[in-house]
């Protein structure tokens, strides 16, 4: 009898968590079970890039969620834009998506935080973006700054959770006399957190500005995945992050940018490389 039942629990699991079984893991947004409960009926802005993608298929989460009927009101695009092909720096500017035809707001340039009157016509925001696990990544920086106008202006927010492909924690915490958009939290240069962590311990920490009123905030978790284990992004997070040896490597290059020396930037193998004049 307990042979029986114990046979029965574990196809039970395997039905209901297949991906626990199989290695595979599926990311936040992938679970929809898990979270559209909370968005159907709901004005829904998202904070979304070219990463935020679900399914063998890798169709955008955008796509996924108007097939859903779910009333997308908005998308808030991060550094390198919604389409994820503007070079590090570069303006991103606000249009409309050329295939769904929703309005798109930046939060890369002049407005790298949501206004009151961007978020009026939106009752909750839904994140999903492959963050890298470096603190002066400036996709964790959006995070923060849309973390805080939803703590401002009472909007509910949920963060979709996916692995950290650079898990571990290494280097000096930022002191806050150099904080800047390339570094606002005080943490590791290598933080060693999921984005949808990294959320949590913002609030935590009382880390935004309006610390009596923190962001009403809802983590979506991945399943398949647990800190120390490998994982391989299926796209590259931005341009000159193509490879798994890129993002490796980034943390420690990227510092050579305040210099003369180059990283290798505008080759086929950024962050790979050092490279700097003789004289």
């Amino acid at each position: 009898m307990r042979n029986r039942l114990s046979l029965i629990l574990y196809f039970l699991f395997i039905a209901l968590f297949p991906e626990c079984v199989s290695g595979k893991v599926a990311t936040g947004a992938e679970r929809f079970e898990q979270y559209l409960p909370f968005i159907r009926g709901k004005r829904v802005g998202m904070v979304v890039n070219h990463t935020s993608v679900v399914g063998t298929e890798q169709t955008h989460l955008l796509d996924t969620l108007l097939k859903q009927n779910i009333n997308v009101i908005k998308v808030f695009a991060p550094e390198h834009g919604f389409r994820g092909n503007a070079d590090a720096g570069e303006t991103v500017k606000d249009g409309k998506d050329s295939r769904t035809r929703v309005p798109i707001v930046s939060l890369y340039g002049n407005n790298k935080k949501p206004t009151a009157a961007q978020l009026k016509d939106i009752d909750i925001i839904l994140l999903d973006i492959q963050d890298v696990g470096a603190r002066f990544y400036t996709y964790i920086s959006t995070m923060y700054y849309v973390m805080e106008a939803c703590a401002e202006n009472n909007k509910e927010m949920i963060v979709l959770d996916r692995p950290n492909p650079c898990d571990y924690v290494e280097g000096p915490i930022l002191k806050p006399a150099y904080r800047s958009f390339v570094g606002m939290l005080p943490i590791p240069v290598l933080h060693g957190c999921t984005i949808g962590e990294l959320a949590q311990m913002i609030n935590g920490e009382g880390w935004i500005a309006n610390k009596k009123n923190p962001c009403p905030l809802k983590i979506i978790p991945m399943t398949g995945w647990k800190h120390g284990e490998p994982y391989s992004l299926p796209i590259k997070p931005s341009p000159n992050l193509p490879n798994d040896q890129s993002i490796r490597l980034y943390a420690s290059l990227c510092p050579f940018e305040a210099t003369r020396v180059s990283v290798g930037r505008g080759t086929t193998f950024p962050f790979q490389v050092l490279g700097a004049p003789n004289k």
